[in-house]
């Protein structure tokens, strides 16, 4: 009898342990497994067999170039892959992005539309294998030079992989950027620098940033440092960034100026001035003191320097003559 008590008690608890399991949420791992596609898509090895991050081809206009897209089946089941070519572009924080299959036509139409697949559009891949997809770019008799965006887009059971096509048509090459719109916004720790690029050249830029601030009344605490922004910038495209400014005076008027270099001679320099106040009645009684404070000294600095220079002509009265000096010993005169 005990050792039947002891089997049902086992078999309770595997029952509870067995259910805690299938209760239980699937695992930040399991889920991101599930989110796979069961498939990927990247450039074919060259004949040096390298990894290659992107596609990168260069050529004259009229240039018909070929290269290969690899999809690789690593499931149990067969795999039908859509094919197309994308124009890229940055999103308004900076990012990369192609364009929707959904998205209209552009008015003058990228270098996506210049990539073909002839008639594999639709590849099917059988389980567990490679296929090696070959396609071609033509690039337009007229196009200009530089550097044109787009990217080879995979998709299947709405499951999308985008791989870059990095092309550069032969030419003359322009690095020019500008920086416009500079504001401080926000106050004490949340305050931030914004600002928005602009690309006005035909290469893709690495554009770095350097703040310098000032101030009307003490000194501005020190902004982000120089540094290399996480930002690849194409060809024509604007970006708006911010960058944080943890130590923004309390209370002070300030004036930021960004200066912005890339490879090639680019360079920009643009700037914003804003007054920075604590937030309700006492924060713009305080500014409205500190404005009146400049104001006077500025006044009175102007009344000083138009005070009347006597000139030569006091010392035409001729010599002064001295006032008699009295010689204090306690005698009586």
């Amino acid at each position: 009898m005990p050792v039947l008590h002891t089997l049902r008690r086992a078999g309770a608890v595997l029952l509870l342990a067995a259910a805690a399991l299938l209760a239980a949420p699937a695992s930040p791992a399991a889920a991101a497994a599930a989110d796979e596609p069961g498939w990927t898509a990247e450039p074919a090895a060259g004949t040096a067999a390298a990894v290659r991050p992107y596609f990168y081809l260069a050529g004259a206009p009229g240039t018909v170039l070929e290269d290969r897209l690899a999809l690789v089946n690593t499931t149990d089941r067969e795999r039908t892959v859509t094919l197309r070519g994308a124009d890229a572009y940055n999103t308004a924080d900076g990012a990369l992005a192609v364009r929707p299959a959904t998205a209209a036509a552009p008015a003058t139409p990228g270098a996506g539309s210049w990539i073909s697949f002839g008639t594999a559009t639709t590849v099917t891949v059988p389980p567990r294998t490679r296929a090696v997809v070959p396609f071609t770019l033509t690039v337009p008799p007229a196009s200009p030079p530089g550097d044109h965006p787009a990217a080879v887009v995979a998709t299947e059971a709405g499951h999308e992989v985008a791989v870059r096509v990095h092309l550069r048509v032969g030419g003359p090459a322009l690095a020019a950027l500008t920086v416009e719109d500079v504001a401080v916004r926000g106050r004490g720790r949340s305050a931030v620098i914004a600002y928005t690029l602009v690309n006005r050249g035909n290469v893709a830029l690495a554009p770095a940033l350097r703040i310098r601030a000032d101030s009307l009344v003490g000194d501005a605490p020190a902004p982000p440092r120089a540094r290399t922004l996480p930002v690849e910038l194409l060809p024509g495209q604007r970006v708006e960034l911010t960058e944080p400014w943890p130590g923004a005076p309390a209370l002070d008027r300030v004036r930021v100026t960004l200066t912005v270099t890339a490879p090639g001679g680019a360079r920009a320099e643009a700037g914003g001035s804003r007054w920075l106040v604590p937030g309700g009645l006492p924060g713009w009684t305080g500014a409205g003191l500190l404005a009146l404070g400049a104001t006077t000294a500025a006044a009175l600095y102007l009344v000083r320097g138009r005070r009347p220079d006597p000139g030569p002509a006091a010392d035409a009265a001729g010599p002064t003559t001295p006032a008699p000096h009295h010689e204090l010993t306690g005698a009586a005169r």
